[in-house]
């Protein structure tokens, strides 16, 4: 076995451990979606016996503390870890996600479990951030975008495999088991960081003022702009996947795993296809991604009445929404400056803004009586807005270029 084979395979090693990391992500924050039923019934039982779909729109309120989590997280212990060897801080974000899982599971009232989703969230984005930053310097120049779609692909996994799972397994045992699974999946990452993960040095300054100074840059703000507004489309839909199923399709309660597996499957081949695309054309990918995301949003909207097809629905769904991450991202870390671990965690914090945004925007219509389909509408709606403002950053970027020449 030659040298290069050799790095190469501890490289893939070391992948797989922070996808590994990704995949308890993903689960801790889908698996919620598909449990919302069970946490409502559980946790608010008085809300539960007045008005089910209150009470479910009320539960999704977790949902948006755990993006808050994450928003509030990513910059801060982001750009305050960026003074240390990366290999650590990932043991540590690994440890707290462990951490903050571990609470949901011993929380006993809403307004416990909701401060327990918060701590889970914070870590959330830092781990991406940094996780995808090492995983593009193992791949080497003109493979960024592939490095980041390898380590989001853990989270796209867990929505084929650990979402449904753990959802069924909620469904039989009570939603505390899923969030115990999520505790012994995030045990299994740090381990593996520990041990595969190689030491890198610190980005930056290592001043935590002088990362924060990426928030005086317009093109980022864009950036976080258009991925808020628009993955707020994908959310205002996943987040009620289960009523849509089953008091929209007329599908049984053990047939929503079926659509999270759909909807997973779509996104793995999408965050794939995704980071190709952007490492060849970036504009171009950022614009097409929110377009299809529209698109998308009104296919489900269609397809809701029947469980057949809204399955199929959600699979090109899933595809459609995972394209624009690594594009995202990149043009992030392009615009940082230099900052690129508080960059590629932002990417996350406006994720999580269009996590919490469609969370409580598709809890709003559903709570007016417009019905569990009106959140598919409203995606259309955030998804356009988010094209809008791609095309307005893009003009920026073009305009500041004729200026410079």
């Amino acid at each position: 076995m030659t040298s290069s084979t050799q790095r190469r395979g501890a490289a893939m090693w070391a992948l797989l451990s922070l996808a590994i990391g990704s995949f308890g992500i993903g689960m801790t924050e889908f698996v919620s979606m598909g449990l919302l039923p069970g946490i409502a019934r559980d946790l608010l039982p008085s809300a539960w016996a007045a008005s089910q779909e209150d009470a479910i729109a009320q539960a999704g309120l977790l949902i948006s503390v755990y993006a808050l989590g994450v928003v509030i997280g990513a910059p801060v212990l982001a750009g305050w870890l960026s003074r240390y060897p990366k290999h650590r801080v990932l043991i540590a974000l690994a440890s707290m996600l462990l951490l903050g899982n571990l609470l949901t599971v011993i929380a006993p009232t809403f307004e416990t479990v909701a401060v327990a989703r918060l701590i889970a969230g914070l870590p959330h984005g830092a781990y991406f951030g940094i996780a995808a930053v090492v995983a593009g310097e193992m791949l080497g120049p003109g493979n960024r975008a592939k490095g980041i779609s390898f380590v989001m692909s853990g989270l796209t996994i867990a929505n084929v495999v650990g979402v449904p799972l753990g959802t069924w397994l909620g469904q039989q045992a009570g939603w505390r088991v899923s969030y115990a699974v999520v505790v012994g999946i995030f045990a299994l990452g740090a381990l593996m960081i520990a041990l595969l993960v190689p030491t890198m040095k610190a980005d930056g300054s290592g001043s935590f003022r002088h990362e924060l100074g990426i928030f005086r840059i317009g093109q980022v703000w864009l950036a976080l702009g258009f991925g808020a507004i628009g993955f707020g489309s994908f959310f205002a839909i996943y987040s009620y996947i289960a009523p849509i199923m089953t008091d929209v399709a007329g599908a049984p309660e053990w047939a929503v795993p079926f659509a999270l597996v759909a909807t997973g499957l779509g996104m793995t081949v999408g965050n794939l296809v995704g980071g190709v695309v952007a490492d060849r054309n970036l504009s171009g990918a950022l614009i097409s991604a929110f377009v299809l995301l529209a698109v998308g949003s009104a296919v489900v909207g269609v397809a809701a009445q029947n469980p057949v097809t809204l399955i199929v629905a959600m699979l090109l769904f899933g595809a459609i929404s995972a394209l624009a991450g690594p594009a995202i991202q990149s043009r992030l870390m392009d615009k940082s400056e230099g900052r690129v671990s508080i960059a590629s965690a932002l990417n996350h914090s406006g994720m999580n803004v269009g996590n919490s945004l469609g969370a409580a925007l598709g809890g709003g219509v559903i709570a007016l009586g417009w019905g569990y389909v009106a959140p598919a509408w409203l995606g259309i709606v955030l998804a356009v807005l988010g094209v809008g403002l791609v095309l307005v950053s893009l003009s920026l970027e073009k305009r500041a270029a004729l200026v410079a020449a």
